[in-house]
């Protein structure tokens, strides 16, 4: 019996770290979600800052309102935009300061991306790890009882 209590013990501590493991692997691919979320619509953003751009004023544009619906409208000024800051606050700039803060946060979601996927790479291998030492420890139980 005193052989089985640590192969036990160790059991139940693998089965508690694979459950937080995997929950930490859940909530990493929730954030990497979120993040290719931010990252698509900051793309989108800056490509119709980049379509602008080309335009003069009073041009007639189409602009996107959700549910694959749009309204035509014309531009008054090409080279202002209104940017969010957060926290419900937006600031007026120029359409190039515009697109150097769009460029700003799109580079540190990149980073924020590369650093997600490197953590949950690691906890998956932990949980790869783990199972097979679960799975071993219990191969070793099922002999032992025949």
């Amino acid at each position: 019996m005193t052989q089985r209590a640590p192969a036990e013990e160790e059991l139940r501590r693998l089965s508690v770290e694979m459950r937080y493991l995997e929950q930490t692997a859940e909530a990493l691919q929730q954030r990497i979600s979120m993040v290719n979320t931010a990252i698509a619509d900051l793309t989108y953003a800056n490509a119709t800052l980049d379509g602008i751009e080309k335009e003069k004023e009073n041009a007639e544009m189409l602009v996107p309102i959700g549910g694959s619906s749009y309204v035509k409208v014309k531009l008054a000024d090409p080279n202002k935009v209104i940017v969010g800051l957060g926290a419900g606050v937006s600031v007026e700039k120029t359409l190039t300061d515009a697109k150097a803060t769009l460029k700003e946060r799109l580079d540190e979601l990149e980073k924020t991306m590369t650093s997600a996927q490197q953590q949950f790479s690691q906890v998956a291998e932990r949980i790869n790890t783990g199972r097979g030492r679960l799975e071993s420890l219990l191969s070793d139980a099922r002999q032992a009882k025949h």
